[in-house]
């Protein structure tokens, strides 16, 4: 057949587009917690007669040098152009209409002169009168150690971030146990691992260097892993799914140290040299001392040295003792931590056939998985030419690891048992020696840290009532005993969250959820102003979302609020901002400048400490100020000290300014990178004028390369801890010892038991949960609230775990005004294993009711249809569309989280699928257990750290009529 002639090209030219005006910039994306490096490409438009010059966005793509992404981006990070084009952008400052109720959304605008002055006038007046009554809190920021910094010099107690709801469990277990963690304070080895293991990660976390390490993985052969309820995101690649019952991740963990010490399957000289395995315990039931170190006059831990056969330090020519009991100098009897951790371990209660029913994974399962994980880490280990030198002088020619690396989050983190779930993780690492080597789980720049790490809670009761009084310590910290409290002298909480108290200790990132419920109910007193930035408390960062509602709009019996000022500060229009009394527009991230600081979250990589910067593209088109600038004019209108010079004038221009002279030490700033007068210093030195301007054009990040001989061990690795002591990552270059064993825990179980040489609690259900779950050795126990609703209501009444994933191109509810992403995903619907449903006599497209055991609550207007509370229903219950997969565990359903909105929010139309077809979850949950009789409220959270349970919630399916 005769082929038709092509037609000449210059009958037709091709119309390129014109990019003579176009320009490529570089900053850091914010559309998640991953801080990528982006590239962007802007479209100038000269002034006219008509118009001024103007700049627009029109395209983006990864920086192919960034430390974290490597110039790869994902969904979310190419859609930030119709974030910056989003209608919901606020527009300007607004106040609530005199004479129109909180929550009906009815604002007036107000110049920010205005704004500025009546909130300076009120909060002076709070600092001046009783600090305390300010309540400061934000979500996922990431400027804290600003916003941290300003709270402590307010004088409040009363600041916390999301953290608290988030992922605290992970990262305090890890600080508590290894001196980093899992979250944004270490990462697996994705070169060298040849095993990895998975544990909880939602899928919009992390995710292009999860992309890229995976992709990594499986290039070079490595097995992958994943332990998780439900098969999305990663675990659908994965070589191996475990679906397991939710919260019982621990029980797993510890039934696979169970095989690994039945097989002696462990890593003998990582034990004595790194970990507290050799050290003494004292055995002295019903004493003070019982369960303490045994400890020399100095204050040094005690190990059993066999050439001796005496207590000694560790130090070297002494010969550790791995297991044993002893008698000690005094008659003491003693026993090794290893001792006590192997007959915890090898406790018939752990081994796989104990657990395998329970778990929803078969024992040979679990013990196939432990042994190829021993096999791998014992077999495969890898040997680096590397020299290096050990915190002790010891020169050690190689660097050694054992290829097995973990990761874990939310779905470990977000359970009432999840700080020990962790701490059993860690157990299983320091069990095989695979930590800080090559291929397993690296530290990330400024850890490892002390364990616990250095700063206290500030808990000076006297300071906190000063008035215009800054706090001498941060609000957040890491207790090492019960003095360390934040507690008045007769045990009440000083902080209005009830973080540091005997109800949460160890709440190293406050508790964000309880703020607004103590609030209200002024417990354990009544605060004035509550001071919001960029939560969504009143939407999908609530545990108890219409209840919440309710709080936010309560008022006492002479008509006046409960929380009498509420100031809400977002770019966006969320749900939050129409229970505001004043509404502070912040800007967009190509507006600002941010400092992505090593005092706060990093950037780093095992191999590098980085940091980076956003800097403005484009001038905002509204009246909005960036919510830090806002901070650093209000520090100099209220005459904080660290922000005002002698005179009280303000000591910065501006947050830039403030960004580049403030030190926290002599030397050590919030940017590491271009320091010294002449910017040639790094990680330490005086400040550099022109430090913005070269991180711009080292295209919005700084790295810091460690040499080969510091980037392994560095817990005792003397190079590195001399090199972070100078950095001001650590207070003083001394090894860190890894803790199988926390005697910080057993000092708070000694209170509870009423044994412990100093404050001990009175309520009865805080001396309960202390002596029950402040045990000094990773041990599983059942969720409490899963538990509770067992208990209460029959084990078979709401026979259904309920969980969220997040879908890998949203981020919490920051994208359902995003035009692009929302064609991806508007709806959300109920999802259940096949087969289960099948046995219920469901189907796939049904609808249903989804209900949980706690009370009721009256929605407010704006809510949902589908989210409002049937009339006749013993609980809460909300109706949604369902969905089967395959790839569910049985005794599971879950949702994507955020999805649902409420109607007149985040710029969407009327009849909007969020606000329609889509759910919030949320509704069924309670942020307080279900009280037992004669039992005080008790947080619905892990009782070590205060983490929100979200993930213990029961429900009941049952078979509805479409709406």
């Amino acid at each position: 057949m005769a082929r038709t002639p092509l037609t000449p090209a210059a009958e037709h030219p091709v119309q390129l587009e014109d990019r003579s005006r176009q320009r490529v910039e570089y900053t850091t994306c914010y559309m998640c917690a991953c801080r990528c490096g982006i590239q962007v490409t802007l479209q100038d438009t000269p002034a006219t007669a008509q118009s001024p010059a103007s700049s627009a966005l029109r395209f983006i793509q990864g920086n192919a040098e960034h430390p974290v992404n490597r110039g790869v981006i994902c969904a979310k990070g190419s859609a930030g152009i119709q974030k910056q084009q989003s209608k919901a952008k606020l527009r300007h400052p607004m106040i609530r209409r005199p004479g129109t109720e909180r929550g009906a959304g009815i604002f007036d605008p107000i110049s920010w002169d205005d704004a500025l002055e009546l909130l300076t006038a009120r909060l002076a007046k709070i600092r001046a009168t009783e600090p305390r009554k300010l309540a400061f809190f934000t979500g996922r920021d990431q400027m804290q150690a600003l916003s941290g910094l300003w709270a402590q010099q307010f004088g409040t107690p009363n600041w916390a971030a999301h953290g608290g709801f988030c992922s605290v469990n992970v990262a305090a277990a890890g600080l508590y146990s290894i001196g980093y963690s899992f979250w944004e304070f270490g990462a697996p080895d994705w070169d060298r691992a040849r095993y990895f293991l998975m544990w909880g990660v939602a899928e919009d976390h992390a995710s292009n260097p999860i992309k890229i390490g995976l992709e990594t993985l499986k290039r070079n052969g490595a097995k992958f892993v994943s332990v998780n309820p439900v098969r999305t995101g990663y675990s659908a690649i994965a070589d191996e799914w475990v679906p397991i019952r939710p919260g019982t991740d621990g029980l797993l963990a510890m039934a696979i140290a169970h095989v690994l010490l039945s097989r002696a399957l462990f890593d003998w000289d990582f034990l004595v040299r790194y970990t507290n395995a050799p050290w003494l315990v004292i055995d002295a039931p019903g004493t003070p001392r019982d369960g303490l170190f045994l400890r020399d006059p100095g204050g040094r831990p005690l190990l059993w040295d066999q050439g001796s056969a005496a207590p000694a330090p560790f130090e070297p020519g002494v010969t550790p003792a791995l297991f044993g009991e002893f008698a000690a100098p005094g008659g003491e009897r003693v026993r090794t931590v290893m001792t006590l951790m192997a007959a915890r371990a090898l406790d018939d209660a752990y081994s796989p056939e104990a657990v395998a029913e329970r778990c929803g994974v078969p024992a040979e399962q679990i013990e196939r998985i432990a042994l190829e994980m021993g096999q791998v880490a014992f077999e495969q280990a890898i040997e680096l030419p590397i020299a290096w030198t050990d915190a002790w002088g010891t020169k050690h020619d190689t660097v050694m690891g054992r290829p097995v690396a973990m990761y874990a989050m939310r779905g470990v983190s977000a359970h009432s048992n999840g700080f020990q779930t962790c701490r059993a993780l860690h157990l299983i690492q320091m069990l095989l020696g695979a930590l800080d080597g090559p291929g397993n789980f690296r530290s990330r720049a400024p850890f490892p840290k002390p364990i616990p790490p250095a700063p206290l809670p500030e808990n000076d009761a006297a300071r906190f009532a000063a008035p215009d009084t800054p706090s001498t310590r941060p609000l957040l910290g890491f207790p090492t005993r019960p003095e360390d409290l934040a507690i008045e002298a007769d045990g009440t909480p000083l902080r209005i969250d009830k973080a540091y108290s005997w109800e949460s200790p160890i709440a190293a990132h406050g508790l964000m959820h309880m703020v607004i419920r103590n609030a209200a109910a002024a417990d354990p007193y009544p605060i004035d102003t509550l001071l919001l930035f960029m939560a969504n408390m009143a939407w999908n960062s609530s545990m108890n979302t219409t209840g919440t509602q309710a709080m936010l709009v309560a008022k006492d019996a002479a008509g006046e609020y409960l929380i009498p000022n509420v100031v809400v500060v977002d770019a966006f229009d969320s749900e939050t901002v129409r229970f505001a009394d004043l509404v502070l527009p912040d800007t967009t991230y190509f507006e600002r400048h941010d400092a992505i600081s090593l005092l706060d979250r990093p950037i780093s990589e095992p191999d590098a400490a980085a940091d980076a910067i956003r800097h403005p593209l484009l001038e905002p088109d509204r009246d909005v100020r960036p919510w830090q600038e806002v901070l650093v004019d209000l520090a100099g209108r209220l005459k904080f000290p660290a922000f005002v010079d002698a005179q009280g004038a303000p000591k910065f221009t501006g947050y830039t300014d403030f960004i580049v002279r403030y030190e926290r030490a002599p030397g050590i700033g919030f940017l590491a990178g271009w320091r010294g007068a002449d910017g040639t210093e790094s990680l330490v030195g005086a400040p550099n004028p022109k430090q913005w301007e070269a991180y711009i054009a080292n295209k919005a990040f700084f790295a810091h390369h460690w040499p080969d001989s510091q980037k392994y061990m560095r817990h005792a690795n003397r190079d590195y801890l001399e090199a972070a002591a100078k950095a001001g990552f650590i207070g003083r270059a001394e090894p860190i010892t890894m803790q199988l064993y926390s005697e910080v825990l057993q000092t708070f179980r000694l209170a509870g038991q009423g044994l412990y040489d100093g404050p001990c609690p009175d309520r009865p259900e805080d001396r309960e949960r202390l002596a029950t779950y402040f045990d000094p050795l990773p041990f599983w126990y059942p969720p409490i609230e899963t538990a509770r609703t067992d208990e209460q209501a029959g084990a078979d009444a709401f026979p259904f775990h309920a969980i969220t994933q997040r879908p890998m191109v949203m981020y919490h509810s920051w994208d359902s005004q995003n035009a692009w992403l929302r064609q991806i995903v508007a709806d959300n619907a109920l999802y259940m294993n096949a087969g289960r449903a099948a046995e219920l006599g469901l189907a796939d497209g049904d609808w249903v009711w989804v209900e949980s055991m706690h009370a009721s609550v009256t929605p407010q207007p704006g809510t949902p249809a589908n989210a409002r509370m049937d009339p006749g229903a013993a609980g809460r219950r909300i109706r949604c569309r369902l969905k089967t997969m395959e790839g569910c565990e049985r005794n599971t359903v879950w949702t994507w989280n955020a999805i649902g909105k409420m109607s007149g929010t985040w710029g969407l139309s009327p009849g909007a699928a969020e606000s329609n077809v889509g759910f919030l979850l949320n509704h069924l949950i309670s942020e307080t257990l279900p009280s037992r009789p004669g039992e005080a409220s008790l947080t619905n959270s892990d009782p070590i750290t205060g983490q929100a349970a979200w993930y213990d919630l029961k429900v009941r399916v049952i078979r509805a009529d479409a709406p």
